[in-house]
């Protein structure tokens, strides 16, 4: 690991391989936190049990044990609490019996079968790192197959010790950041740089129901949605993470809801939404994204107009993959 006394700029040669280098040199063991929790479900839990064990824990998602083959075949995550109110929602005079009867075998075993199943995210496959793989080979797996969570597993014990994030590793990677030298390009404007998805961008008007968001979540494949006026300005921003409020509130019964009044029922309700603009440099988009502690920014014009979405896994591919001639999202 590079150290110095103070950040440095070095050469043009060297900046594609400093925070390649960083990841490399330090391993997914090193990235988990002292003290965090970590919840695992039995395949014959119900769904309905286990989402309530999420907001319980305050959790996005659990690895899944399969007693009967004695290992870990999966992972329930919030996405499969949205697949499965958009499959069984009718209306709000209608139960939905799939979530309050289906165990998560019986789940992950009707996603196998259903002529739909290309929608919903990999769980029939369990995809995860040891402790020891490197920082690097966490990011690319990350990267590689589109996933938000990667479990670090004991090679000894074969047990699951941590669910690692972009989140994650990015904050660790932020917290040695002014013991490494600076590339040049970390000053560049994000513009300049083409951080960020700005075509064909997925956005839901506040006027919308719930339920159009979540139809947008399972077809578009998104993890935000830019809740937009009637003018097209931004206003708030709803997440994968926000419908498990749902569950906490027993309100997953009335999707018909607006979005306006889903964003104002969230718990974590905030006004606006975290944003940023082309001119801004990575760095400033770094630190603002790592101390807010989010997952995303709206890139916006000085009309709030949204115009793209950078993400946590935009930044890594920007900071630790692209220098060094690495693209691992359109492997």
């Amino acid at each position: 690991m590079y150290v110095t006394s103070s950040p440095t700029f070095i050469s043009l040669e060297e900046d594609a391989s400093v925070y390649l280098n960083f990841m490399k040199g330090h391993r997914c063991y090193d990235a988990i936190p002292v003290s965090c929790k970590l919840v695992i479900f039995d395949t014959t839990l119900k769904v309905k049990t286990a989402f309530f064990a999420l907001v319980a824990n305050g959790l996005r998602a659990a690895p899944l044990w399969d007693s009967k083959l004695q290992r870990f075949v999966g992972m329930l995550t919030i996405t499969d609490f949205i697949n499965i109110l958009h499959c069984y929602y009718k209306s709000p005079l209608v139960q939905m019996y799939g979530l309050e009867s289906h165990k998560i075998e019986t789940w992950r075993a009707q996603r196998r079968r259903g002529a739909d199943s290309h929608l919903f995210s990999p769980m029939t496959s369990f995809i995860f790192s040891f402790s020891f793989c490197s920082l690097f080979d966490a990011i690319y797996s990350l990267l590689r197959y589109k996933i938000h969570r990667l479990p670090v597993i004991d090679p000894e014990s074969g047990n699951v010790l941590h669910i690692l994030t972009h989140k994650r590793i990015l904050k660790f990677l932020h917290i040695f950041r002014e013991k490494l030298p600076t590339p040049g390009f970390i000053r560049r404007p994000i513009q300049e740089l083409g951080i960020g998805t700005f075509s064909n961008i997925a956005t839901v008007q506040l006027t919308s129901t719930l339920y159009d968001a979540l139809s947008i979540f399972v077809e578009r494949r998104v993890s935000a949605l830019p809740v937009v006026d009637g003018h097209g300005k931004v206003v708030a921003l709803y997440s994968r993470f926000d419908v498990i409020n749902l569950a906490a509130q027993k309100t997953y019964n009335n999707l018909d809801m607006t979005m306006q009044e889903a964003v104002h029922r969230r718990t974590c309700y905030v006004e606006g939404v975290i944003k940023c603009y082309p001119h801004e440099t990575l760095e400033t988009i770094l630190d603002r994204i790592v101390k807010a502690e989010v997952h995303r920014l709206v890139l916006v014009d000085s009309a709030d107009m949204v115009k793209g979405i950078i993400s946590l896994s935009d930044l890594l591919q920007a900071m630790v993959l692209t220098p060094a001639g690495i693209d691992a999202l359109l492997s």
